[in-house]
């Protein structure tokens, strides 16, 4: 997942290896430098270093360094499918050095890390226990996130300049992707999503796919592309802050009874977002 914060996880590591703003140790630094490199490998490659490198971190001394590496991992770790088992690896390394460092979060909000974690037990069904107060606040947040997300409503236009008002799509499977042209996850989905799109269109199943950039932006990189499901403007973040969006790529499907069925938390393979369309009734 790309985070649109700059103190994210991922971008906290991989700027910060950029510009020697840590000091790694030698037994951290080729964790590092294959952490920065997983995205430029091949799925299955990737699936066995993500798992390699969780082992390497969980055997890492106690230092602060060592839950920065197990978060960046993680968040590096849900951008497609790379089995359960790796997941499940990279979210035991997680829990693990929460448990050995846990930090201290602000006055009523869980620490990002917390986040991340309660993330990976929600929403991709990971094992994880933690007795921390933070843990448990992570969970009830996520648990109101969904809530408003199974309320939320908006009216947007897109590209073309037709409206789209998500209350009034009822009697349709409806996907609603966030996303950007500088992400390079929500580029890697586009094609599976305009494949699946073309599968069930005369099906009554509708994407909608949002981005928070201008139409200058936009556009030449939709028709470069060939996308042909709408993609709407959403320049003031409104319709981001409604879907509690603070990272990239997000997709949200309702049922044709406007039920919020399924969801994903970063990037989704072909396979994956079937398995949402499934939940709703696409098969």
């Amino acid at each position: 997942m790309t985070t649109l914060l700059s103190a994210g996880v991922f971008v906290f590591c991989c700027s910060a290896c950029a510009q020697e703003t840590v000091l790694w140790s030698d037994q951290e630094k080729p964790i590092v430098e294959q952490i920065r490199g997983l995205r430029k490998l091949d799925d299955r490659v990737r699936a066995r270093t993500t798992t390699g490198l969780a082992l390497q971190i969980r055997q890492l001394p106690v230092v602060p360094n060592k839950l920065q590496l197990a978060g960046a991992l993680a968040n590096l770790s849900t951008e497609g499918d790379f089995g359960h088992d790796t997941l499940q690896e990279v979210t035991a390394t997680l829990s693990q050095a929460l448990r050995e460092q846990p930090p201290a979060g602000k006055p009523g909000e869980p620490d990002e890390l917390y986040v991340e974690l309660a993330s990976l037990v929600r929403y991709e069904h990971m094992s994880a226990e933690s007795d921390n107060a933070q843990f448990k606040e992570a969970l009830t947040r996520l648990e109101a996130d969904d809530a408003k997300r199974q309320k939320a409503d908006f009216a947007l236009s897109d590209l073309q300049g037709k409206s789209w008002h998500l209350r009034e799509l009822r009697g349709k499977v409806v996907l609603v992707n966030f996303w950007a042209t500088w992400c390079p996850p929500c580029r890697k989905e586009m094609p599976d999503l305009q494949a699946l799109y073309d599968k069930y269109k005369d099906q009554g199943f509708v994407v909608l796919s949002i981005s928070d950039e201008e139409a200058a932006k936009v556009s030449p990189f939709i028709t470069e592309r060939n996308i042909s499901y709408p993609v709407l403007l959403d320049p003031g973040r409104k319709v981001n802050e409604a879907f509690v969006v603070e990272g990239i790529p997000k997709s949200f499907v309702y049922d044709r009874e406007g039920k919020l069925v399924a969801q994903s938390i970063d990037m989704r393979t072909r396979s994956q977002f079937q398995q949402m369309l499934a939940a709703a009734g696409l098969n």
